[in-house]
């Protein structure tokens, strides 16, 4: 079958491009913005990309046309698509009855942190030899890429709350049916399609009444929006993470390591972690109670997880020059990068953080986070905001930060104002969810001259 996939170089669609050529198919796809890590993946792959959404797309005949959540009506190929009735799914209901059926789906879910605890998951019965099938909104460094299809029955997938399609205003997850599932947080996000948190409540309740009772629902339990979630109804066994009563992590030693503890009883000890950061140990938990659920004895996950070397876009460094380093990361919601900054704090110690943001996600462009920028950078040394089309004033946002805050309209001018701040030792930390202009390169570039 010929499938055409319409917003491909998402994270997420991507994804679902490399697991339909690995079941057979031939794949095609376009989208507006093409960008690495996803457009090299896919042109490794053999994946035709094409740019813009042209309805004379129309003309490479498909079978199928599977429809990303960025695709909304008004897109030539979509309108021609409509308007002469062929054949559309949209991307999770794709996924749901071509891939995950019959299989045992693990499913991560929350506001932060699904991308780096579905990578650790998978990574834990990849080394209890279960080789399991992915799908990953990112690129974990022991496996190279976002997805992949195997013939094991166990399938890992990012379980996402944002809405599926045009056609389908569900979140993701409502499709994949697993049997065992993580809930690591939940907050306000999305504001682009949510109204408050109650409504993202009510689309993880729906997630929740898919369960089969005998399924596993491991939950942050230091999060009352959850708690609420399952008091409305829960009809599959629950443990909890992050409390005395469920799964804990000891103080963490110098080279990242840590005790593991179950309801007061320890379980063992992760020699070394290279992951930063107490939410970083939290994932590992959440994963390490999901793997059990798979059949993973706890000393083969504790044993995994010295093995794992992260996600790219998750605190990778992107290069040093001169004793500067440069690092990636995806945060953009202020929770995430105060946990990101955070996490770095405890990797770096006194060294300087360069915080530069780029608040591109459609929450931070619509400002409904503002207000809480400020606390979430406080921690960094200084911060470099990229402020050129947002609707809102970033620099009242940040007055907050006094001095050490500085907002760019021009990307250029950004750059050369980190550079000639940074000096040996400082760290570089760059955040957003997109492309942002190939700054990495250009900070390193112009460190070197």
């Amino acid at each position: 079958m010929h499938i055409h996939i319409l917003g491909i170089c998402g994270t997420f669609m991507g994804g679902i491009a490399l697991l339909a050529r690995a079941a057979g198919h031939r794949v095609t796809g376009c989208d507006a913005n093409v960008y690495p890590p996803m457009s090299a993946q896919l042109m490794e792959q053999g994946i035709d990309l094409v740019e813009g959404y042209g309805a004379e797309q129309i003309g490479l005949n498909p079978d199928l046309f599977v429809i990303g959540n960025t695709v909304g009506r008004g897109k030539p190929l979509l309108e021609a698509i409509l308007d002469r009735n062929l054949p559309y799914v949209s991307g999770p209901q794709w996924l749901a009855e071509n891939i995950l059926r019959g299989r045992w789906v693990l499913g991560v879910a929350g506001t932060h942190g699904k991308t780096t605890t579905t990578s650790l998951l998978a990574w834990i019965l990849q080394e209890a030899n279960l080789s399991p099938s992915f799908l990953v909104g990112g690129v974990p460094q022991g496996f190279g890429v976002s997805a992949r299809l195997t013939d094991s029955p166990f399938f890992v997938i990012e379980a996402d709350e944002y809405d599926t399609a045009f056609c389908d205003k569900r979140s993701k997850f409502v499709h994949y049916h697993p049997r065992t599932v993580i809930l690591n947080n939940l907050e306000f996000d999305h504001a682009d399609i949510f109204a408050d948190l109650a409504a993202i409540e009510t689309q993880f309740h729906h997630l929740v009444r898919t369960l089969p009772s005998n399924g596993l629902v491991v939950a942050n339990g230091g999060e009352v929006a959850l708690e609420r979630v399952l008091t409305r109804g829960c009809w599959t066994p629950v443990e909890r993470f992050n409390v005395a009563s469920g799964w804990q992590a000891g103080p963490v030693g110098a080279d990242g390591g840590f005790d593991v503890s179950l309801a007061g009883r320890g379980l063992g000890r992760v020699a070394s972690f290279a992951l930063a950061g107490d939410h970083n140990r939290a994932n590992a938990l959440a994963a390490l109670a999901a793997a059990r659920h798979a059949g993973v004895p706890v000393e083969v996950g504790l044993r995994a997880l010295e093995t794992f070397h992260g996600v790219k876009r998750r605190l990778e460094v992107r290069g040093t020059v001169r004793g500067v380093t440069v690092i990636d990361d995806f945060a953009h919601h202020p929770t995430a990068i105060r946990v990101t900054v955070d996490g770095l704090r405890q990797r770096v110690g006194p060294a300087r953080i360069l915080a530069v943001l780029e608040p591109r996600s459609n929450t931070m462009k619509l400002g409904t986070m503002k207000a809480a920028l400020p606390e979430a950078l406080m921690d960094a040394d200084a911060v470099f905001c990229y402020a050129a089309n947002l609707g809102w004033d970033a620099a009242e946002a940040l007055a907050l930060l006094g001095a050490k805050a500085g907002v760019f309209d021009d990307l250029d001018a950004l750059v050369a104002a980190v550079v000639a701040m940074a000096r040996e030792g400082d760290q570089v930390l760059v955040m957003s969810n997109g492309g942002f202009g190939g700054i990495h390169d250009k900070l390193l570039a112009a460190l070197a001259h």
